[in-house]
């Protein structure tokens, strides 16, 4: 199983980055793909979460800033982060709850991280 985030880096205050994390091993079309993050000194906290192609959960300090996307077809799940702001600073992480090919039982996979640092 492979999880791969790209998209990470240097950005001012109030600008955007898109994260995307691409995806093998996994029955992705079923899978419940999020992203989290951890900023130094915190604990991983989830930004986001998407179900099937319509159920989206955002942690609170989102505020409609961010939105997660996926693609089936390409095997990627997206976060699309505007308005970013210094505290968005962190390693962001994709997650993936799913289901192995050939196997009955769900397990939870995470992809290396990508680092997002916001300048003031």
């Amino acid at each position: 199983v492979q999880l791969q985030a790209s998209g990470g880096g240097l950005v001012q205050a109030g600008g955007s980055l898109r994260l995307s994390c691409a995806t093998a091993g996994i029955i992705f079309s079923t899978a419940a793909m999020s992203w989290y993050r951890q900023a130094p000194g915190k604990q991983r906290e989830l930004v986001a979460t998407i179900i099937g192609g319509d159920r989206e959960n955002y942690g609170d300090f989102v505020k409609g800033r961010f939105t997660i996307s996926r693609d089936n077809a390409k095997r990627t799940v997206n976060l699309q982060m505007n308005s970013l702001k210094p505290d968005d600073t962190a390693v962001y992480y994709c997650n993936a709850r799913a289901r192995r090919y050939g196997r009955s039982n769900e397990s939870e996979f995470w992809g290396q991280g990508t680092l997002v640092t916001v300048s003031s």
